[in-house]
């Protein structure tokens, strides 16, 4: 048997090592989401719309409006179409676009410095965004959530990899913050008008009238 000496020792080799919790974690988070993922029905229709919807985000990312250096992008309100598919489909569609287009993100824009970094700057961040199903009736309340959880994710890759650029006397957490929280938060407050602005009941009784002929996931 372990006994509580080992124990304590074991966790501080382990604590000693963030980058294996954070490997642990980032695996547990995709193992999660790939769970929900399995459930979407995969319809032509269904289909469709995620790669339509896709295809738009990416259009709206290539117009960006600044572009960080280390990576990241301010965009004329890139997230909101998958904002929407999670909205109108559950959020198990909205994290297997989330999913797609953190690899569509990778593939345009890549800034890789380690596995584990690709792991927290593409597919976890948008799967993130797939948080707003959970919030139909609060839109503007959901939209924050899901930017929080892009930012959060956002937020451990610049603490964990890019804190040597923070300048001389800063806290890699104060860098990855004023970094990671500038572009994300102007890029919420960009989809936040966006998804004010868009007429969601229209939107729905489209989608409502779509859903009929499948069912997703509760």
């Amino acid at each position: 048997m372990i006994d509580a000496a080992t124990l304590t020792k074991n966790l501080t080799e382990l604590t000693a090592h963030p980058t294996s919790l954070l490997t642990l974690a980032g695996l547990i988070l995709l193992i999660l989401a790939s769970l929900r993922m399995r459930k979407v029905p995969l319809t032509p229709r269904v289909m469709a719309n995620i790669g339509m919807m896709l295809a738009l985000a990416t259009v709206l990312k290539v117009f960006r409006l600044y572009h960080l250096p280390q990576g990241g992008s301010i965009t004329l309100g890139s997230m909101a179409p998958i904002l929407l598919l999670a909205l109108f489909y559950g959020p198990e569609v909205g994290f297997l676009a989330g999913f797609l287009y953190g690899i569509i993100t990778l593939v345009l824009d890549p800034y890789v410095l380690h596995p584990l970094q690709v792991l927290f700057d593409y597919p976890l961040p948008f799967i993130a965004l797939g948080l707003i199903g959970y919030f139909k009736e609060h839109v503007m309340m959901g939209t924050v959530v899901a930017m929080f959880g892009r930012f959060i994710c956002h937020f451990i890759s610049g603490v964990v990899f890019f804190g040597s650029y923070a300048p001389p006397g800063m806290s890699p957490y104060w860098y990855s913050l004023m970094v990671n929280g500038t572009f994300i938060g102007v890029e919420g407050v960009i989809c936040l008008v966006v998804m004010a602005a868009l007429p969601l009941k229209r939107l729905y009784g489209i989608f409502d009238r779509e859903r009929r002929s499948y069912s997703l996931p509760q």
